[in-house]
């Protein structure tokens, strides 16, 4: 049977009185990559940012149902133990400016208090670089910003940072569509290497993008979770039309 890592039971979102979310139930399975589709507006990024907690911090913003990372309800979880369990890759590139390669990728354990030895902080900064296919390309300039470095190697480094608290999960909210084609591949690349690795959940406008590299897609319209499905079952035989009209480019 296969392993699910995240269950999302009865789930419902809301901004002030307006429901973003109705009535989701969704499980997600251990070490897949799940494509989450749908046009602008239908909830992709909400549920996800109600996946690690975030979603909470918009003003007015309140959720019903649960969401389970194996058994633990992560609603009476602290939000930072959350977010250590399930870490997230942003559209946009986002190092710390400030700070070198090496502290970006630790940056998760100085922030919350962790005391490490320069052993343990050499292994993780090299552990998580090379999971990230980044090691070899910055190996010898550890100590310079992580600015300097090209955006799709920047967002490498935002994927090394995650990994590096070894979350069960990794949310990647359109990781790629502010990256050049080239940078783009790499990043697929790399996210297909991880999936033995890391549960990731994938939001994304990029129809070619989600059948090249997930094992399951969830199809969201208008905040209702209209299909889930294997990814290849849904590409070729969609159940409901409003999917196949999406997969087809009627709307969008």
């Amino acid at each position: 049977m296969e392993n699910k890592v995240l269950r999302i039971k009865d789930f419902n979102a809301y901004y002030d009185q307006t429901i973003v979310l109705k009535d989701i139930n969704l499980a997600i399975y251990k070490n897949s990559v799940t494509a989450i589709m749908g046009p602008s507006g239908c909830g992709k990024t909400t549920l996800i940012r109600a996946i690690n907690r975030m979603h909470e911090f918009t003003p007015n913003a309140r959720i019903e149902g649960s969401i389970n990372l194996y058994d633990e309800d992560l609603y009476t979880l602290e939000p930072i133990v959350v977010r250590r369990k399930i870490g997230m890759v942003f559209q946009r590139p986002n190092p710390f400016p400030t700070m070198s390669i090496y502290d970006n990728v630790i940056a998760g354990y100085n922030l919350n208090g962790f005391k490490l030895s320069k052993d343990e902080k050499n292994q993780i900064v090299e552990e998580s670089l090379r999971k990230s296919a980044l090691w070899d390309e910055v190996k010898d300039n550890l100590h310079k910003k992580g600015t300097f470095l090209s955006g799709g190697q920047q967002q490498r480094l935002c994927i090394a940072r995650a990994l590096a608290m070894k979350p069960e999960i990794l949310l990647l909210d359109e990781p790629t569509s502010a990256l050049d084609p080239k940078a783009t591949a790499h990043i697929e690349e790399l996210i297909t290497e991880l999936r033995n690795e890391v549960t990731m959940i994938l939001v994304t406008h990029n129809i070619a993008q989600a059948a090249r590299i997930s094992n399951y897609t969830v199809f969201l319209y208008l905040g209702e979770l209209v299909e889930y499905d294997k990814t290849n079952k849904m590409f070729t035989t969609p159940k409901d039309k409003r999917t196949e009209e999406y997969l087809t480019g009627k709307f969008g």
